[in-house]
């Protein structure tokens, strides 16, 4: 059983020490720790050849992304032979137990290609993510963010999704479904590639033994328009990709009108040009979407009931929006009666 650890860097040279302290102290020691570095301008490099020999450094020439850059990692990986792959974000900190947590419920569980990790913030006061979780709405979002570290979701139990921050994938599970969709660049990639594999029979478990303190937003918050983007373009993909024919009459235009709230906050906070030109590439890239639906709908192993047991009926906690005009309607709905 070999294991390695990926890490997506891009100009992290603040972070990364932290990350790769903990990861050398780990009570069970990756064979490989392998560091992807995303273009960076800082002094990233420096530091990894520097301070870090034992580290294997892929360098990449420009930044290609969360999902472009995690595929070097695991496809090197793969070609390594390595049984079991963790993603880890480079302002993620493990606990000494974190891998060893990992790797023992996904030996354990034949079925499990994803364990996901407990992830809280710095100080450990909130939860980040517990998995992730996907709604008939069509919008994915991560257990327990901004909730208090009370222990509510430590229950080890099957979730929807992972998080790609601190996740460990089955090499034999990407072997059968493939590596994460690199035109997603960053966002809602993991609850996809999440999405493959509930649809191919595989399961993704949730170990809350497997702790990481996450520095939230550390990268992605650098660039300004970044998340507006990325959510115009991704999300309706995350739907039109991965969800069966008997559930999309739920799902479309539950989310097509989530989508245009979206759109219109976006418009409203000065953000125009950045959400059309997110929306405008998911629109370039829908031809190729749909042929990717035709490959995996064809090779799905699960019924459309059992997708449908699995996803949130209900908006997400922080859908505040969407829930206002949900009561409106209900309320309307009643006076007509």
């Amino acid at each position: 059983m070999r294991v390695s650890v990926v890490i997506p860097n891009w100009n992290g040279e603040q972070e990364l020490p932290a990350c790769l302290d903990a990861l050398l102290a780990q009570s069970l020691t990756p064979e490989e720790i392998i560091v992807v570095d995303n273009g960076s301008t800082d002094g990233s490099k420096e530091l990894l050849y520097g301070q870090y020999p034992q580290v294997t450094v892929i360098p990449l020439p420009f930044n290609t992304g969360f999902a472009s850059g995690v595929n070097v990692g695991l496809r090197y990986s793969s070609s390594a032979g390595y049984d079991y792959t963790a993603l880890l974000n480079n302002d993620a900190v493990a606990d000494k137990n974190w891998l060893k947590s990992l790797v023992d419920i996904m030996y354990s569980n034949p079925r499990a290609g994803i364990v996901t990790s407990k992830m809280i913030n710095d100080t450990g006061e909130y939860l980040d993510s517990t998995g992730e979780l996907y709604t008939v709405w069509g919008l994915p979002y991560p257990r327990g963010r901004r909730e208090a570290n009370t222990g509510k979701y430590d229950g080890q139990k099957e979730v929807f999704g992972a998080s790609g921050g601190a996740s460990l994938y089955r090499h034999k599970m990407l072997a059968e479904i493939g590596f994460f969709d690199e035109d997603f660049f960053a966002y809602y990639e993991d609850v996809d590639i999440s999405f493959r594999a509930q649809l191919a029979g595989w399961k993704v478990l949730h170990e809350p033994n497997a702790k990481v303190h996450h520095h939230i937003g550390a990268t992605s918050g650098r660039v300004r328009g970044f998340t507006t983007y990325h959510t115009m373009k991704n999300l309706p993909w995350l739907a039109i990709k991965n969800v069966p024919k008997g559930l999309l009459h739920k799902v479309l235009p539950r989310l097509f009108l989530a989508y245009s709230l979206f759109l219109g906050r976006a418009l409203a906070r000065g953000q125009s040009w950045t959400a059309l030109k997110g929306s405008g590439r998911m629109w370039w890239l829908l031809p190729k979407k749909l042929v990717q639906r035709y490959k995996i709908q064809k090779n799905r192993k699960v019924s459309p009931r059992y997708i449908n047991s699995i996803l949130t009926h209900d908006l997400p906690p922080d859908a505040r929006g969407l829930r206002r005009l949900r009561s409106s309607w209900w309320t309307l709905r009643r006076k007509k009666v």
